[in-house]
């Protein structure tokens, strides 16, 4: 059971990475998305019932970094097409260009000090790593749809890496 949830996270570094590329000259598929998300459900109910040796703990520990930071991007995109899709580009990013500038790869930033913090069992450094995001976009907040997309997008981006954290955790338990 081990080695599908090692599969499981491979696949889903592997599509998050595939769906990051192609979501940059095309709009992310809120299928695919959807396809992450399962994927992740699955593995987390299998490592819950399976044990495992400490090379396969150590295994799902990194590829549950690796899928948190590919993954997130076409999560998190999917996610702020769902809350607004009139402000969402056809290239899956904001209408108005000047809008979070530079966040898909604050995001990938994010995703991994967030996974990293988790697996470190540093919990408290959520709220290091969320502060200084906020406090680097302050002046951009004042608008009313940056500071939305900001909020939605950093809890899609938060919680989905705290949800492949989840999957290496089930397992060393």
């Amino acid at each position: 059971m081990t080695v599908a949830v090692l599969v499981l996270q491979v696949l889903v570094a592997l599509a998050g990475l595939t769906l990051t590329v192609r979501g940059e000259r095309r709009p992310v598929v809120a299928g695919g998305a959807v396809a992450l998300v399962g994927a992740l459900v699955v593995a987390a109910a299998l490592a819950w019932l399976g044990e495992a040796g400490s090379g396969e703990q150590q295994a799902a520990t990194l590829l549950a970094f690796l899928a948190a930071v590919t993954g997130g991007g076409p999560v998190a995109t999917a996610v702020l097409h769902a809350a607004d899709p009139a402000a969402v580009g056809v290239s899956g990013g904001p209408q108005d260009p000047d809008i979070l500038r530079g966040g898909a790869w604050i995001g990938v930033l994010e995703r991994a000090a967030v996974a990293g913090t988790l697996l470190a069992g540093w919990p408290e450094g959520l709220a290091v790593v969320l502060a200084v995001k906020g406090l680097g976009r302050f002046s951009e907040l004042r608008a009313p749809a940056a500071a939305e997309r900001f909020i939605v997008g950093t809890l899609a981006s938060a919680l989905w890496a705290a949800a492949c954290v989840g999957v290496a955790v089930l397992l060393r338990t």
